[in-house]
């Protein structure tokens, strides 16, 4: 247990005493944000709700798409 809590205080040390790096953190952060948040509604649209009405068709769907036996062949 000791050795994990001298990793963190490591760590925590570091992040203290850091200032270009606090830049970076944030610009990596702000990448993420917009990786995930933004572009995911313009590049991964929700198929299911747009071609299906009801939850009752999207599980079959969802299953016949998981359970094809042609589909399992590729992998």
């Amino acid at each position: 247990m000791a050795i994990v809590l001298k990793v963190i205080t490591f760590y925590i040390d570091g992040f203290r005493t850091m200032k270009v790096g606090r830049k970076l953190w944030v610009i990596i952060l702000l990448k993420l944000f917009v990786m995930f948040a933004i572009l995911k509604f313009f590049f991964f649209p929700n198929y299911l709700t747009s071609n299906f009405s009801n939850d009752q068709e999207r599980a079959l769907h969802v299953m016949d798409n998981l359970t094809r036996a042609d589909s399992l062949s590729n992998y």
